[in-house]
């Protein structure tokens, strides 16, 4: 029998997906749209509720199903298999695999401080390390995850400590007015709250892995649930710092707003080394996102017959040809640079999906007796569905295009569906 992952290490599946670049760089561009701070605090907290909403209806599907692949599993089981085939097609093309290069290229951005920033093949090579990681066993990829998840949380923690500690200008960004309440039903509200809703992803990362995970009745609810409610005070307090620690006119409209805010805290060489550690941070993005998105290519692959050579294990059962596929991928995409433009192409379209998963939860039939009971169902499910209802209008109404362009990847997938064929047989193919 394979070595399975704890509750320390699903939970470390979960931060890891969740503290990417998104909380290090978003408040430069909420400023741009809004202004008081009682706003920004409410948009963090917004996301971390319906994160935690999501993360209900997750818990629920992945205690019911117990199957690793996430939304190919759910999407599948309950409505159509054709659903879950697109859903695990967006996620292979660019749901897993443009996180994993948009770090890896990130990772070398903070890196400026050695002159190393936009150096592909660094990324390239953080890519490939980071998927040898994950190519043995559960537990080679428990021991670097959990560590490099370690060092992530450390390390913003000790800037909230410092941000909260020492005082640098009494000229700042923090702003308590009254403005909020105009602010909150303005356009530019709606467009902050994309920016939280895509720092936010990650908090159903331990669902993908369900059968690798020991006591899923507990460990899976106690993950999603608990490593969300963590992640979304960890939001909310960093972005006071970074506020309390800089003028709105530094920050509006920037993307190094750390740097920038700790630059002004701990002078020029502090600066530096918190650019250097957001850097190391991202070596457990990249992990996580490799761990876990296999796991849904290989769950599409071992029912469907194109991509049966995706579903083959080595003998510690992990998927190593979808890890690969994975971090073949995410190189391209890296090489490219264009990565970030099919990224935004896809948001609609994954936004989408995973309204349709959370969906699923609604529509379980018989859940049995070990299945997690999400709290005052189907309330928190309806505000979820209702809320990415009216992103996707507004992303729809805003970005067209791109909109266009994410639903073309779908109807890609959707050509090929129809071109493959399922897999009878349910033996697991071994190499």
């Amino acid at each position: 029998m394979k070595k399975k992952i704890g509750i320390f290490t699903a939970s470390a599946i979960v931060i890891a997906n969740m503290i990417g670049t998104g909380v290090f760089t978003s408040v430069g561009f909420q400023l741009s749209k809004v202004q008081s701070t009682w706003t920004i605090l409410l948009l963090w907290l917004a996301g971390g509720l319906l994160s935690l909403f999501g993360a209900f209806a997750y818990a629920e599907l992945g205690t019911h199903f117990k199957e690793s692949g996430g939304d190919y599993i759910y999407l599948s089981r309950v409505f159509h298999s054709v659903l879950g085939y697109l859903s695990a097609w967006a996620g292979l093309t660019v749901g897993f695999s443009a996180p994993v290069a948009l770090a890896a290229m990130a990772f070398t951005k903070y890196l400026a401080p050695f002159g190393l920033q936009n150096n592909v093949w660094l990324a390239v090579g953080i890519i490939i390390l980071i998927g040898l990681m994950h190519s043995f066993s559960i537990k080679h990829s428990s021991r670097f995850q959990n560590s490099t998840t370690v060092i992530k949380v450390l390390f913003i923690v000790v800037l909230i400590v410092i941000g909260f500690t020492f005082h640098g200008s009494h000229i700042n960004a923090v702003n308590f007015s009254s403005g909020w309440q105009h602010e909150i039903l303005e356009p530019g509200f709606a467009v902050s709250m994309i920016y939280v809703s895509f720092a936010y992803i990650g908090w159903n990362a331990a669902a993908y892995v369900a059968d690798e995970i020991e006591n899923p009745r507990k460990n899976i609810p106690r993950s999603l649930i608990g490593s969300t409610l963590f992640v979304s005070v960890i939001y909310i307090l960093f972005q006071f710092v970074l506020l309390k620690n800089a003028t709105v006119t530094e920050l509006q409209g920037k993307e190094e707003v750390t740097f920038i805010s700790f630059q002004n805290l701990l002078g020029s060489a502090g600066g530096k080394w918190v650019s250097i550690f957001i850097a190391i941070q991202l070596v457990a993005t990249v992990s996580s996102y490799l761990w876990v998105g296999p796991r849904v290519t290989w769950a599409m692959a071992r029912e469907n017959k194109l991509w049966q050579p995706l579903a083959k294990k080595n003998k510690q059962g992990i998927p190593v040809a979808a890890v690969w596929a994975h971090v073949i991928i995410s190189i391209a995409l890296a090489l490219t640079g264009s990565f970030e433009k099919v990224f935004l192409y896809a948001g609609f379209v994954l936004t989408l999906m995973a309204s349709l998963t959370i969906a699923t939860s609604l529509f379980i039939k018989d859940p049995r007796p070990e299945t997690f009971k999400s709290p005052f169902k189907p309330f928190f499910q309806i505000i979820f569905l209702l809320f990415n209802a009216s992103v996707l209008i507004y992303t729809l109404i805003d970005r067209p295009r791109e909109s266009l362009y994410g639903i073309g990847i779908l109807l890609i997938g959707l050509v090929i569906y129809f071109f493959d064929k399922p897999v009878v047989t349910e033996e697991e193919n071994i190499i």
